[in-house]
């Protein structure tokens, strides 16, 4: 049986296993009670070792050997900050004993099991006292739990009170103790252990509670904390303070009577202001959009369960204040455009290191809260005219066409199955002769429609699939208008690829991932090849330059060189912008959830570019100018 099988249940409250002698039970004297004490703890003791003989079909205590509790996954952001935890029931961080405060160690054995170093799994006086006062109750009143048993029951078997579940108890807890030491099974206990507000362990549970590590806590945090275990949601600080500083005061009390802690200690942990945290469990995360995304990534590749109870520590590429500004961005522009008649519009926008293919940013949508549809990642829209590059760029690497070679802007019609298809430019126009630099700066379809049909539609898609589109396409007429689904995430990275001049790692949200113990699990340290021509990556790069210069991306400019390209679908459904500068690639995308037209003449030139160069001036600021790299720097391919 999987370790992994075990588990977590949440105590329901149970009697102190109690540390006072009893006074008189009924009309029990004090010597028939001592008598009876003594005669039910010899008889308990003995009995449970030749149950341990008969319990055959009881778990096996030695796989908590190799026994791994459920963990919380925590997510952090680029420089180490915590974006979020995600868990199933159990929300837990597993420490070691030596990273627990001994305050608190002290506190939970004075409370639960102050002989837990001299016994061995059952304490036959604890017991035996527990018999006597359910027998004089007439049912179970009192549990005489050592911390292992509790632990083994927690472990192993129900909440369900009843004799036999104690007598099971008892026969696991002398097994444990045979395989396990005190310091091990404390450890294991301490950090399996229900705290409330579903914190398990004392990690997960010192930090809820009073914001600060277990291995920190002070003595009258320590006690406070020890005084939750018999009903933690009742005792709650978090529910009622006066219960809890009640339970502290006992616990403080019984350490005194054991001299534990002295007088002094005793007063000041009592007087000793107490700071409370904040109930962490199931709380949103601060940056939704990528911690949602890493999350599905972590679960495709390591499963949902160990996603939920794995103990993860997940380091993304991503920074918060960066984020934060890009989703800032992203909430101004949709009310920018709602005021143009832009009305229902989403926003998606994703940022690229192109030289890492590392994502800086993630912006789903423009409310993470109305919807978790993150239209970054999965909303496949048309690219229209944004696609172009990609059919210029698989011209420039036939070795047949560069930036100057001349296309015909002229009217043509294709035969496309029963159907006659007679493309047409946006305007309507036709400019005749013109080289591809022009061509591609003014955004004319028909030159880009004829010279895909001229390298073959197959070579298109070759270069699609290489740049990491995966999406359904077929070598038809219309492909080089953008006649396919993508996302703004596969744009990013494919023109992140070109800025690279043709250098590509697998584009990642996700730098690194290791397990509680620092153990690495996935290691996304780039590692770049060379999947495009160099010469004809940086053509394409070129000529998109011209594109913002010149022409309909003139208000992406930001006074440095930028390289990108606009794109407008049919009844402007989809808008676009994906630019680049040497340093950062950034893909914008508007359009509806219903798939309807924007507003008459909504193009990706005039209303999207100008969000692009907002995010952008913001993004780089401080971040020197750099100028591409010429296509004269590499080696023309030789005509194929």
């Amino acid at each position: 049986m999987s370790s992994r099988t075990f588990e977590n249940k949440q105590p329901q409250r149970r009697p102190s296993s109690g540390f006072e002698f009893l006074k008189g039970v009924g009309q029990v004297t004090g010597g028939t009670l001592l008598s009876i004490t003594m005669l039910a703890s010899s008889i308990v003791a003995g009995g449970l070792v030749g149950l341990a003989i008969s319990f055959r079909n009881l778990p096996d205590v030695r796989q908590l050997r190799n026994f791994l509790p459920s963990e919380t996954t925590y997510i952090y952001d680029i420089k180490g900050k915590l974006l979020t935890s995600i868990h199933g029931e159990a929300n837990r961080e597993v420490v070691s004993l030596d990273r627990i405060s001994p305050n608190l160690k002290r506190a939970v054995l004075a409370s639960e099991d102050s002989h837990f170093y001299d016994h061995h799994g059952i304490n036959p006086t604890g017991v035996g006292r527990a018999i006597v006062v359910n027998w004089a109750a007439g049912g179970v009143r009192e549990g005489g739990s050592t911390i292992t048993m509790q632990l083994v029951k927690n472990l192993f078997l129900s909440q369900k009170r009843a004799f036999t579940r104690k007598l099971a108890e008892g026969v696991l807890a002398i097994r444990l103790e045979q395989i396990l030491s005190k310091d091990q099974i404390l450890e294991m206990y301490l950090n399996q252990v229900y705290w409330g507000h579903n914190n398990y362990g004392v990690q997960t549970a010192a930090r809820s509670y009073f914001e600060k590590s277990a291995e920190t806590l002070t003595l009258g945090e320590s006690a406070m904390m020890a005084g939750l275990i018999q009903a933690p949601e009742e005792f709650s600080p978090f529910v009622s303070m006066k219960l809890a500083k009640q339970k502290q005061k006992e616990v403080l009390g019984r350490m005194l009577d054991l001299n534990w802690i002295n007088q002094q200690d005793y007063d000041d942990a009592l007087k000793q202001e107490i700071k409370l945290g904040r109930i962490r469990s199931f709380q949103g995360s601060a940056l939704p959009y990528v911690t949602n995304t890493v999350a599905q990534e972590l679960a495709k590749k390591f499963g949902r369960e160990a996603l939920l109870k794995g103990g993860m520590r997940v380091q993304t590429t991503v920074e918060s204040n960066f984020q934060a500004m890009a989703e800032q961005t992203v909430a101004k522009w949709h009310k920018t455009l709602l005021s143009q008649g832009l009305y229902k519009n989403q926003i998606a926008l994703v940022a690229i290191d192109p030289r890492t293919h590392f994502v800086k940013a993630l912006v789903g949508g423009v409310d993470p809260k109305a919807s978790e549809f993150n239209r970054a990642t999965q909303a496949q829209r048309q690219p229209g005219s944004s696609f172009k590059p990609f059919v210029y760029y698989a011209a420039f690497a036939t070795g047949k066409y560069a930036p100057d070679s001349t296309v015909i802007d002229s009217p043509v019609s294709y035969q496309d199955g029963n159907n006659r298809y007679y493309p047409r430019n946006y305007d309507g126009s036709f400019s005749g002769a013109m080289s591809i630099r022009k061509a591609l700066a003014q955004s004319r379809n028909i030159p880009v429609i004829k010279l895909g049909k001229a390298i073959g539609m197959n070579k298109v898609i070759e270069t699609c699939r290489t740049l990491g589109i995966m999406s359904p396409m077929a070598p038809v007429t219309s492909l080089p208008l953008g006649a396919i689904g993508v996302t703004p995430l596969e744009m990013a990275s494919a023109y992140a690829t070109f800025a690279n001049y043709g250098w590509q790692s697998p584009p990642t949200i996700i730098a690194r991932v290791t397990d509680s113990n620092g153990n690495v699990l996935l290691d996304n340290t780039p590692k770049p090849q060379l999947v495009l021509d160099p010469w004809a990556s940086a053509a394409i790069v070129d000529v998109m330059q011209s594109v913002v210069n010149e022409g309909t991306g003139k208000s992406a400019a930001l006074g440095r060189p930028v390289a990108g390209k606009t794109g407008t679908t049919s009844s402007e459904k989809d808008i676009w912008f994906v630019g680049t500068v040497p340093q950062l690639t950034t893909a914008v995308w508007v359009g509806r959830d219903d798939n309807r037209q924007l507003a008459s003449r909504a193009t990706g030139g005039g209303m999207v570019a100008p969000i692009w160069r907002d995010f952008m001036e913001k993004a780089l600021k401080g971040v020197p100018a750099e100028k591409f790299k010429p296509p004269s720097q590499f080696t023309r391919p030789k005509s194929s």
